[in-house]
């Protein structure tokens, strides 16, 4: 290839890729940006009454938030949910995935429809329905509960079991998104590869470590990957379903933000919420794609 040619080449190169590039540029560095420069103003509703009001206070914002009990309640509610919600996603999505992938199963276009149907559901209509479900003395799950000759439980009202129900409902609306590229990656599991398996003696559970799990591993890998950035962006779930309650036992670190800066019209400190929420996330996504790249490195 000459020089004009393969000049010529990377011309067209950016000229394709530049609509994208400024797409990004202007939807996600430039908000990006934006968000680092607020945290550190004292940007509230009198700087919007006038930008003359605006003052540079560096890293005020960020002390004060660190000196704020309410933040550390925050940030351990939402590595709950993480802690909680991520395995249970990965799991539970996985094994709808081999379910709705097995032959044997009966029905499987409206398994999958059935598994999908809560990801498109709507989040503020479901999220009421689970309330009324949850609901300490009419519950469906209490009643259930009551049935076996268990007591009831006051999900929604006791601090101990506010996360967990809540997660619960996360996980429902969202493992068939999740589902989807797990059922993707065991369609490329060659079949050959199971059956050879299977006559030399394997059961179901050395097939599914030793010719499954490594086939679908960098799936789960973006599984993972998705579901820690779903949860550290929980808003509208505890909002609809606690509002942050009881005793500020639900409410997460984006919820804070909005109360920071939508509520209390602290747009500085919220701005500073924001930038720590994008840390923390950046950094919890990290994890699993390094996990991922070592994994390939050892069976390379």
């Amino acid at each position: 290839m000459t020089g004009l040619a393969s000049r010529a080449e990377r011309r067209a190169g950016w000229l394709l890729s530049a609509p994208a590039l400024i797409a990004i540029a202007l939807f996600f560095i430039l908000p990006t940006v934006a968000s680092l420069a607020l945290s550190l103003t004292d940007f509230d509703i009198y700087a919007l009454a006038d930008i003359g009001n605006l003052r540079f206070v560096g890293l005020a914002n960020y002390s004060a938030l660190l000196s704020d009990p309410l933040f550390w309640t925050a940030l351990g509610n939402t590595f709950w949910f993480v802690l909680l919600g991520v395995p249970l996603v990965v799991v539970v999505a996985f094994f709808a995935a081999i379910l709705v992938n097995e032959r044997m199963v009966a029905w499987r276009p409206a398994w999958r429809a059935v598994f999908f149907a809560p990801y498109v559901t709507t989040l503020v209509a479901a999220a009421v329905v689970w309330k009324y479900m949850l609901h300490a003395r009419y519950g469906l799950f209490n009643h259930a509960l009551g049935a076996i000759g268990l007591p009831p439980v006051d999900w929604l009202g006791d601090p101990r079991w506010a996360i967990p129900a809540i997660t619960v409902f996360v996980v429902w609306k969202s493992f068939g998104y999740s589902m989807l590229i797990f059922l993707a990656a065991l369609q490329t599991v060659p079949r050959e590869l199971d059956e050879a398996a299977r006559i030399d003696g394997a059961g179901w559970w050395s097939r599914l470590r030793h010719v499954t799990l490594p086939a679908v591993a960098p799936a789960a890998g973006l599984v993972a990957v998705l579901a820690v950035i779903a949860m550290f962006q929980l808003f509208a779930e505890p909002y609809v379903m606690t509002e942050g309650g009881p005793a500020q036992s639900t409410i997460t670190v984006l919820y804070l933000m909005f109360d920071q800066g939508f509520q209390w019209w602290n747009l500085g400190i919220g701005a500073a919420v924001a930038v720590v929420l994008f840390a923390c996330i950046l950094a919890a996504a990290l994890i699993p794609a390094l996990a991922l790249r070592i994994y390939r490195r050892r069976r390379a």
